[in-house]
């Protein structure tokens, strides 16, 4: 009879522990894992911008993001500052760096506006801005902002100042635009897709990179596109200017 009851005591303490809620510790562990997937979706792209929060990016020189960029409607929003300090700058850099990748995002220019998109960015104190080693994917206003009237290849879509978008297909101001830059030392390609149409195609490595920027303004700055790995920016340009579905693939 003893037998039987420690069996049945010893089911009894069994089946209290299994349905014993879980501590603190494997709830927190369980929501970071649940969190991390989350940050990625289906093809192994990572989400850098949901749209809900700026957590995997950040000012460049700076630990947190300027109270120029607004969060509005899954977007990522530029408003330039009324009254702008000498020096004052507002660029947003990615956390994370990056070498070889597709990016993909959607953006939407103000009319008149300029903006961009970088690569390779290496945040140095003796540098205050991004462009100063980033090289650049140009977003703008082409009908009425200067820069589209100077030469294409400072027109939206183009490798700034280097590599000319072989047509016009941007959407009329205010309309978003959506936008894939691939980036591959690897197989040394690199490209831009703007609005489901390939327009620029250049190459990453030398010497065909190094001879591009030797034709440009960039010829004489010592830092600009040395990286191959660096942070993903995203411009102020002194306009307002907006990005959204910012997700990227490494190759």
């Amino acid at each position: 009879m003893k037998s039987v009851i420690l069996s049945l005591l010893t089911c009894l303490v069994f089946f209290a522990c299994k349905d014993k809620p879980k501590d603190n510790k494997e709830e927190v562990a369980s929501e970071q894992v649940a969190e991390m997937e989350t940050k990625t979706i289906e093809n192994d792209w990572e989400i850098i911008f949901d749209g809900t929060s700026f957590e995997n990016l950040k000012g460049y020189l700076a630990d947190e993001v300027s109270e120029q960029w607004k969060l509005e409607d899954g977007a990522m929003v530029f408003y330039p500052p009324k009254d702008r300090k000498k020096g004052e700058a507002h660029n947003l850099v990615t956390k994370k760096e990056y070498t070889d990748f597709i990016l993909s995002l959607d953006w939407k220019i103000a009319e008149a506006g300029n903006s961009g998109i970088f690569w390779g960015v290496h945040e140095d104190p003796n540098l205050p801005e991004a462009y100063q080693t980033g090289p650049e994917i140009q977003v703008l206003d082409n009908d009425k902002h200067p820069d589209g009237k100077n030469g294409t290849t400072h027109q939206a879509g183009a490798l700034y100042d280097m590599v000319a978008p072989s047509a016009d297909v941007t959407k009329p101001v205010g309309e978003w635009n959506s936008i894939e830059i691939t980036i591959n030392h690897k197989t040394n390609e690199g490209s831009v897709v703007l609005n489901d149409v390939e327009i620029v195609n250049f190459p990453v490595n030398d010497p065909g990179w190094s001879e591009m920027v030797s034709t440009s303004k960039f010829a004489d700055w010592e830092h600009f596109g040395k990286y191959k790995t660096g942070k993903i920016g995203f411009q102020d340009h002194g306009d307002k200017v907006a990005f959204r579905n910012i997700k990227i693939k490494e190759l």
